[in-house]
C-alpha cells in the first residue's frame, strides 16, 4: 500500500513539473516561425534576469506557474528577450535584443508585448497587439490583462476584416 501511494504521489508529481516546464526561445525568427505556422501571437517577454526585481518578482509569481504554463501552450509562443549583466550571451542574441528594445520603446523592466508576426520577402513584421508588466496579484489576475490585450487585437481585426471575417476566424 505505501509503495503504490509513493509511486500515485511520483506520478503525480511528474504531472505537475511538466505543467510548469514550457519553452521560452531567445531567437526572434524561430519564434516567428513557429507562430506563424500555428497561428498564434508571440509574447515577447523583455527581462533582466540577473539583476531586475521585478523581473524575477513576475517570473516567481506568474511566469512559472501552472496557470501561465497551461494558457501559453494554448495562446502563444514564448520569446525571452533578456538583458542579464553577470551572465555571458552570444553577440548575435545581445544585437538582436537591442533592436527589438529600440523598436518596442522598452524603457522599463520587465516589458512583457504581445505580437503578431508576420514574414514578407524574407523578413519578419511584428504587429503590435499591446503591452503590459508586473501586474500585482499572481496569475489569474496578469492572465486577465494578457486575455484583454488579445480579444482587444481580435475585435479590431473583425472590424478592420468586415463581419465575414470575423466569422471566417470561429
Amino acid at each position: 500500500m505505501k509503495k503504490i501511494f509513493i509511486a500515485l504521489l511520483l506520478i503525480a508529481g511528474s504531472f505537475s513539473a511538466q505543467a510548469q516546464d514550457i519553452y521560452w526561445e531567445t531567437n526572434l525568427n524561430t519564434a516567428a516561425d513557429k507562430a506563424i505556422k500555428e497561428k498564434k501571437p508571440l509574447l515577447l517577454f523583455f527581462t533582466g534576469s540577473d539583476w531586475c526585481g521585478w523581473c524575477i518578482r513576475l517570473q516567481k509569481e506568474v511566469l512559472k506557474t501552472p496557470e501561465f504554463a497551461e494558457w501559453a501552450q494554448k495562446n502563444v509562443v514564448l520569446v525571452e528577450l533578456d538583458f542579464p549583466r553577470r551572465t555571458a550571451q552570444q553577440p548575435e542574441i545581445q544585437q538582436q535584443n537591442a533592436q527589438l528594445q529600440q523598436m518596442f520603446e522598452v524603457r522599463g523592466y520587465p516589458t512583457v508585448w504581445l505580437v503578431t508576426p508576420s514574414k514578407k520577402d524574407g523578413k519578419t513584421n511584428l504587429g503590435k497587439l499591446g503591452s503590459t508588466g508586473y501586474v500585482a496579484g499572481g496569475p489569474s489576475k496578469w492572465l486577465e490583462g494578457a486575455n484583454q490585450i488579445l480579444a482587444n487585437s481580435t475585435a479590431s481585426a473583425a472590424a478592420t476584416n468586415g463581419p465575414s471575417a470575423a466569422a471566417k476566424k470561429s
